[in-house]
């Protein structure tokens, strides 16, 4: 692997960070106050091609990889977590879509997407069932030409806004084999048998909108299967081997972001006459930041340049994501700290890092499932 970037990653590099540092603070703050994310904001980050860039050429994508998917997520999330996550968590849902879609339905649905056209969200979680997805109860059941959906989903990310939902719903309870008795089916919510209402009260990421889902007949069309019939717990650990990186490289833009915001603060801060940048414990603390951050960027590019070349390391890609979300924590937690009382306040920065940082950790699987995988590879 050679760990300089080259010209393309560097360019990618330098139009996200230029965008979003540009676009972001602009609304960052009222975003999280009203719990709202900004279409107007969404739309120009697909105009300026930064969504789906995974995606391949004929169907509107950039055609480059999760390692660029990666490098855009740092930076969008550098800027803001919140407005950074909200962008991404539609090419969640298309990710799954270009992986296991038919050519028909990528054809019909994934150049919206990137153009910026419509908005896709993954309906996996249920209130019952969160990282348990081997026990979620929203169950679809044939009918005629098509499949009827009952059931409820919550904490969809982007949900209340999106027009399709991938939505993983029980449709073969009867199989031997719990891990082939879901499946994935794509519900545009603008149908009868479908409400979404918007959650609100979260602790961070309040940018991005998260719904709860309910469905009560809600009737999808048998083309709509994405993927094949009761193989939709695979395709999502294989998605989330995919998505890991991702989430990772969101944490460390949530990392830098507090590193930055604490090296500028400690700087500008007098204590005992001198700033408090110059006190040994205070560079002890930067230190240890920097490392964690460098460390975690490298762990997340590895993950992604095996997802790039077709190597499936759920360990790996488990590593990242949760060294990264670990770090984001600690890098925010860190840099709260040296802002000491100030840094409980509306008006400094690093609070909305701090409230954003924690969800990296939940994001995909709480932790201890990612424990679980890294686990698993153990010999």
């Amino acid at each position: 692997m050679d760990f300089a970037r080259n010209k393309q990653e560097i360019d990618i590099v330098k139009a996200a960070r230029e965008f979003a540092q540009k676009e972001f603070p602009n609304v960052a703050e009222s975003c999280d106050r009203n719990e709202e994310f900004s279409p107007g904001l969404w739309r120009k980050a697909c105009k300026l091609g930064f969504v789906g860039v995974f995606v391949d050429e004929e169907y509107g994508g950039a055609g480059y990889g999760f390692q660029e998917h990666g490098l855009i997520a740092e930076e969008f999330c550098a800027a803001d977590g919140g407005l950074g996550a909200a962008i991404l968590a539609n090419t969640f849902a298309g990710a799954l879509l270009h992986l296991f879609g038919t050519k028909e339905q990528k054809a019909r649905f994934l150049p919206p997407l990137v153009s910026g056209e419509t908005t896709l969200a993954l309906a996996v979680p249920e209130s019952g069932a969160g990282s348990d997805v081997l026990g979620l109860s929203t169950a679809a059941v044939k009918d005629g030409d098509g499949w009827v959906v009952r059931g409820e989903k919550a904490h969809v990310f982007g949900g209340h806004a999106a027009e399709s939902l991938l939505v993983l719903a029980l449709t073969n309870p009867g199989s031997s084999g719990k891990d082939r008795r879901y499946s994935f089916l794509l519900v545009p919510t603008d149908g009868p048998g479908i409400e979404t209402r918007k959650m609100k009260g979260k602790l961070g990421m309040r940018a991005a909108e998260t719904a709860q889902v309910a469905f009560s007949g809600a009737r999808v069309p048998a083309d709509h299967l994405v993927g094949k019939e009761g193989e939709g717990f695979q395709e999502l650990l294989d998605l989330y081997v995919m998505l890991y990186a991702t989430i990772g490289a969101m944490g460390v833009g949530i990392s830098r972001a507090a590193y930055e915001e604490g090296l500028r603060y400690t700087k500008q801060r007098l204590a005992f006459g001198v700033p408090i940048f110059s006190l040994p414990a205070t560079k002890a603390k930067l230190e240890a930041m920097a490392t964690m951050i460098r460390a975690a960027r490298h762990l997340c590019c590895e993950a992604a340049w095996s997802v790039d070349r077709g190597v499936k390391d759920a360990s790996l890609s488990a590593m990242a994501k949760q060294y990264a979300a670990q770090t984001a924590v600690f890098c925010a937690d860190e840099a709260l700290q040296m802002h000491g009382g100030y840094g409980y306040f509306e008006e400094y920065r690093i609070q909305r890092l701090y409230r954003d940082a924690k969800v990296i950790e939940m994001w995909g699987g709480g932790k201890e499932i990612d424990e679980t995988m890294m686990s698993n590879a153990l010999r």
